[in-house]
C-alpha cells in the first residue's frame, strides 16, 4: 500500500512539474506584451501584443498612415502542451493562411522560432535588449540567397 501511495505522489509531482514547464514557455514570452515602435525612413511600424489567456499571446504589426491603421500581419503565440508556436497570418501572402513556426530556443531574453519548409523567412527571433527595447529579426534563404531583416523597437505602451 505504501508503495502505491509513493508511486501516486511521485506521478502527481511529475505531472505538476510538466504542467508548470508547459506554462513557463508562454510565461517567458510575456515580456513581449505591449506596443513597440520601429521608426524608419518610410514611417513608423508598430507591433502590439496582448495576453489572451494563459496559453495565447495575440500580436499584430501595423503602420499608421494619416488616420488609417494598415494591419499587415496578425500573429498568435500559442502554447500547445510542451510546445510553443509562432503563427503569423500575413496580408497578401500564403492565401491568407497561417504558417507555423516551432520554438527552437527560449530564455527570459530571447525566443527563436523556425520553419525550414517555409519560403521566407525560415527563422524568426525576438531578443529583449532592455526594459523598453527589443530586436526582432526574420531570416533565411530567399531566391537562393541568405537574407535577413532586423527591426529594433522601443516600447511605447
Amino acid at each position: 500500500m505504501k508503495k502505491k501511495i509513493l508511486i501516486f505522489v511521485v506521478s502527481l509531482v511529475s505531472f505538476r512539474t510538466c504542467i508548470g514547464q508547459q506554462q513557463s514557455k508562454i510565461k517567458q514570452a510575456e515580456w513581449l506584451v505591449g506596443t513597440w515602435e520601429n521608426k524608419t525612413a518610410k514611417g513608423s511600424m508598430y507591433e502590439s501584443w496582448v495576453k489572451q489567456n494563459d496559453s495565447v499571446l495575440i500580436g499584430k504589426s501595423y503602420m499608421l498612415k494619416g488616420k488609417d491603421t494598415v494591419v499587415f500581419e496578425s500573429v498568435r503565440l500559442v502554447q500547445e502542451r510542451a510546445n510553443l508556436f509562432y503563427i503569423p497570418i500575413v496580408k497578401n501572402q500564403n492565401n491568407g493562411l497561417p504558417v507555423r513556426f516551432a520554438l527552437k530556443t527560449i530564455s527570459n531574453e530571447k525566443m527563436v522560432f523556425e520553419n525550414s519548409a517555409h519560403d521566407f523567412p525560415q527563422v524568426i527571433w525576438y531578443a529583449k535588449t532592455g526594459a523598453d527595447s527589443l530586436v526582432a529579426e526574420i531570416s533565411g534563404v530567399e531566391k537562393g540567397k541568405e537574407h535577413k531583416e532586423t527591426y529594433p523597437m522601443k516600447k511605447i505602451l
